[in-house]
């Protein structure tokens, strides 16, 4: 374990083996870190919230997960309930002057660019790459092994498995990324298949993945699990750019 003279770590945080709080670095009380974890400079890990209602005397903090780095500038927000905790997985990547604000939870092997703001409430999906710049609505959910250009502004779910961009569109399945991380080319064929299905059709999105998902022909994993997300969520599911209706 390595902590700068300069870096301040409260009382009560939780070091794991192996961390890394480099200088001028800020962990405060509440924060739980993992093994290997790495605060860069100006960083500060454990922030009470900007929510207006939030009580500062509420005990709840932030838990790290391992081997994730924070780079520079980075500002993580404790979470507004009392024994609560804003979440980041293990092996994510938070580059410089991102925000992630109070109750998110981001899983496993994230990528989040520069300058991206994450609003209270926000869950990201493990593989998720989140572009520089981009801007999240409260509570609204980014599926596993999306991708997000930077500079997109979304207050609509992303589905698991897509690009998104703009402004709450979906330009189409993530390819690129699944065929990285291995999958099979027949279940990118089934991927596809379920993408026209949901969007390429009038009508609402949630019924055509409902109807889809009752077909029994989606065995994959994967293209269950895009289908399955459109059940879910308190905000709406984003469009695609062939003018699909949101709901």
């Amino acid at each position: 374990m390595s902590v700068h003279p300069t870096a301040i770590v409260e009382e009560g945080v939780r070091l794991g083996a192996g961390c890394q709080i480099h200088a001028y670095a800020i962990v405060k009380r509440g924060a739980v870190l993992g093994d290997g974890v790495e605060v860069h400079a100006f960083a500060v890990v454990g922030g009470d919230s900007q929510d207006l209602k939030f009580d500062p005397k509420v005990a709840s903090g932030v838990r790290i997960g391992a081997r994730t780095k924070i780079r520079e500038h980075v500002t993580i927000h404790r979470a507004t309930h009392a024994g609560g905790f804003t979440e980041v997985g293990e092996d994510c990547l938070l580059m410089g002057g991102c925000h992630v604000a109070h109750d998110c939870v981001i899983g496993r092997q994230v990528v989040i660019a520069n300058a991206v703001l994450l609003a209270g409430h926000v869950h990201v999906g493990d593989h998720a790459i989140l572009g520089g710049g981009a801007g999240f609505h409260q509570f609204i959910r980014i599926g596993e092994g999306a991708i997000v250009s930077g500079g997109a502004r979304f207050s609509l779910d992303i589905p698991p498995f897509v690009v998104a961009a703009e402004r709450d569109e979906i330009a189409g399945p993530n390819l690129i990324g699944l065929k990285r991380r291995g999958v099979t080319a027949k279940t990118m064929t089934e991927l596809k298949t379920a993408f026209r299905e949901v969007y390429f059709q009038p009508g609402s999105v949630r019924k055509h993945a409902a109807a889809a998902l009752a077909t029994g022909k989606f065995r994959s994993v994967e293209a269950r699990q895009f289908l399955e997300f459109f059940a879910g969520g308190k905000r709406g599911v984003a469009r695609a750019r062939r003018g699909q209706a949101e709901e």
